[in-house]
């Protein structure tokens, strides 16, 4: 019998109904973190149900933030831009979007914050906030660039940053950051990235300015609360929208859907290979766009996933290439190095799991080569404790021969607690 953080997937012959997803997390992360500094009470509903945005929640609690939740409502009293000192560690728990964003706010406070997070958190680059935080005046200790982090906050001053790396989650730490220094703030993206903090400021009345990959933003600016419905999940979405490319003839509805163009590129790279996607109604709140979707499944094509493409994809890579094998041309996957230090090695994980299904793989050291038209063996995966690498394998395994049991599995709550559950109820 397998351990009870396992869960067995048994081939499926069709995939219908509607998923209704929980809230996105990327703005459940920013709402939450903004309406702790804005003046007034932020009510948000379907907020995340992860279990990332729950160390979020935790975390501005610590910082003497007052909110209640019921299911998926939270109620969230601003402290305007002055938080409190936290009496413990702050733990992040697995969420590298709660440590990096929230260490922009605090670089801002007058006292010292030390952010903790599990073996996995510990783990991961934290150089990338670290240095351009410093440089606008905070004094930060870590562990060789990596946590725990020790943020000692105070005045900081504007900077003009051009950013290595590719990542929302250091430009809205940095932008977050921008609204304590004196100055306007102006960072430069070698490549654009998703737009949530951006669109999250503008909402609780923030002034940004953006022109091609420039986005600034000025000091000093005060924060107002909003009401707001968090549209769902993209990412969470992606499992079952892969999971109806499997199987022609299958037909999914999902509500609410978010429609950000930083986003819905995955959208469009499914109906490239051949998935027949519709958007029934398109509407805008808080300049975030949603729509009510359905999807019909049919043959899919191979494709090459590169360069911009690779870093609007960075979250949908897994499940993509999860279902690779399936598809009649491939999947390669190139410019994806940032894959090897998310919360597991996601890279070599997709390989393992793969060949471990009997799939031929070709590992590269920024991405993978899979062959199509390949038959999958139901097998014992391994999940290296990554919520994405589950459920993107509880995919694979619905055209595999045989059962598969997925070690691990406990590993959605971290975005989507309900994936497994949901995920029975779609399939015959």
């Amino acid at each position: 019998m397998a351990p009870a953080s396992s869960v067995v997937i048994r081939p499926a012959r069709n995939l219908r109904g509607t998923a209704r997803l929980p809230g996105d997390k990327s703005i459940s992360h920013r709402y939450a973190m903004l309406a702790a500094i804005a003046e007034g009470t932020t009510r948000l509903t379907n907020f995340s149900t992860g279990a990332d945005c729950a160390s979020t929640l935790s975390c501005l609690k610590a910082l003497g933030v007052n909110w209640e939740r019921t299911d998926t409502e939270v109620l969230i009293q601003g402290q305007g831009s002055a938080l409190s000192a936290p009496k413990h560690e702050l733990d992040c728990g697995n969420s590298g979007s709660t440590m990096r964003m929230l260490s922009g706010i605090l670089a801002g406070q007058r006292f010292t914050s030390d952010l903790v997070g599990d073996e996995s958190l510990s783990r991961r680059p934290m150089a990338r906030i670290i240095e351009p935080l410093q440089l606008m005046g905070a004094k930060i200790h870590s562990r060789g660039g990596n946590p725990p982090l020790q943020i000692r906050g105070g005045r900081l001053s504007a900077i003009d940053y051009a950013m290595p790396v590719a990542s929302a989650q250091v430009k809205s730490s940095l932008l977050f950051a921008g609204l304590y220094a004196n100055g306007l703030t102006s960072l430069e993206e070698p490549l654009r990235t998703r737009d949530h903090g951006e669109i999250a400021l503008r909402a609780f009345g923030a002034e940004i300015h953006r022109g091609r990959n420039r986005v600034c933003i000025a000091g000093g600016q005060w924060l107002k609360a909003i009401e707001a419905a968090i549209p769902g999940d993209i990412s969470s979405a992606a499992f079952f929208l892969c999971a109806a490319a499997l199987f022609p003839g299958s037909h999914l509805t999902i509500p609410d859907l978010l429609m950000n163009p930083t986003r819905a590129r995955l959208l469009d790279l499914l109906i490239s290979i051949g998935l027949k996607i519709s958007v029934l109604s398109l509407e805008e709140y808080h300049g975030e766009p949603r729509g009510t979707v359905q999807i019909e499944g049919d043959k899919i094509r191979g494709t090459i996933i590169a360069g911009a493409d690779t870093a609007a994809l960075i979250d949908e890579i897994p499940v993509l290439a999860a279902i690779a094998p399936y598809t009649q041309e491939g999947v390669e996957i190139r410019d994806a190095g940032e894959l090897r230090v998310k919360e597991s090695d996601r890279i070599a994980a997709v390989a393992n799991n793969l060949r471990a299904m009997g799939a031929a793989v070709e590992e590269r050291p920024d991405g993978l080569k899979i062959p199509g038209q390949q038959k999958l063996q139901g097998a014992e995966i391994n999940s290296q404790g990554d919520h994405r690498i589950a459920m993107a394998f509880a995919i694979a395994a619905l055209r595999a021969e045989g059962d598969t049991i997925i070690h691990g599995s406990d590993a959605a709550v971290i975005s989507y607690p309900e994936f497994f559950t949901v995920l029975e109820s779609l399939t015959s």
